[in-house]
């Protein structure tokens, strides 16, 4: 039997992209369980102290996690006004993080992705090349249990201002979420270009474009109230017109 990652191995390597808690497989996404105990084993031994790191004097964290520290030479833009980003998490050159953002230990953001204003990017989250994580979006962690997927957004994905993504959603290359969508492993999604219904669970196909949208439900007293519920609905897949409204602005990087 191979002898357990420390925390202390692992979480240099994380902020390497040595290691990643999940990765890219032939098979799909697959998580590696090792990192996540070993990120679960230094919050376990680690002991509350105010922190020194200039910016955060005064708040208190455990030991065994600082703030990460950046210099000119990560080639990142991290804009001042209350942002940060924990040890144990990649960062890939040309990231731009807007104030304040939080970036939670064990996420992975590679190149070029842009981390607007109020975004929180939870533990373990992947995020890939190109990525636009627009205003307020809230894109979910997990650490326990161990063998569940993080939330994945894939290359050149758009998240719209104010999106939630939880529970381990994958959104795959390309995917535009509308802002205000919600997505989570119980909620359906409903594709009207292809007239079908996503099981719970589903990954949100390449190319789609997602916006808010409601159903019935189909109870009798909530037919009678006429009540309705929130859900997904792919209403578009790119084409060159999405893509040119997309475009991101070079000048801003």
């Amino acid at each position: 039997m191979s002898k357990p990652l420390t925390w202390q191995e692992v979480l240099p390597a994380l902020e390497a992209g040595l290691l990643r808690a999940a990765e890219p497989t032939a098979r799909g996404w697959q998580i590696n369980t090792d990192v996540k105990k070993a990120i679960l084993s230094a919050f376990k031994e680690g002991k509350n102290q105010t922190t020194t790191a200039e910016h955060y004097k005064g708040f208190i964290d455990k030991d065994t996690l600082p703030i990460r520290q950046f210099t000119l030479s990560d080639g990142i833009r991290i804009v001042p006004g209350g942002s940060a980003v924990r040890v144990g998490t990649y960062i890939a050159k040309g990231v731009i993080i807007m104030p304040p953002s939080y970036i939670n230990i064990g996420a992975y953001i590679d190149e070029s992705t842009m981390v607007d204003s109020h975004v929180l990017v939870g533990s373990c989250a992947q995020i890939g090349k190109r990525v636009h994580l627009s205003a307020g979006v809230q894109i979910g962690g997990v650490l326990e249990p161990i063998n569940h997927n993080p939330v994945i957004i894939e290359d050149d994905a758009f998240i719209g201002a104010g999106c939630v993504i939880v529970e381990g959603v994958i959104v795959k290359k390309r995917a535009v979420i509308a802002p205000g969508v919600t997505l989570s492993k119980a909620i359906p999604i409903y594709d009207c270009v292809r007239e079908v219904l996503l099981p719970s669970g589903s990954s949100v196909p390449e190319n789609a474009i997602v916006v808010p949208g409601t159903r019935p439900v189909n109870s009798a007293w909530g037919k009678k109230e006429s009540l309705q519920i929130s859900c997904p609905l792919i209403i578009k897949y790119r084409d060159e017109t999405s893509d040119a409204a997309l475009e991101l602005e070079q000048l801003l990087r």
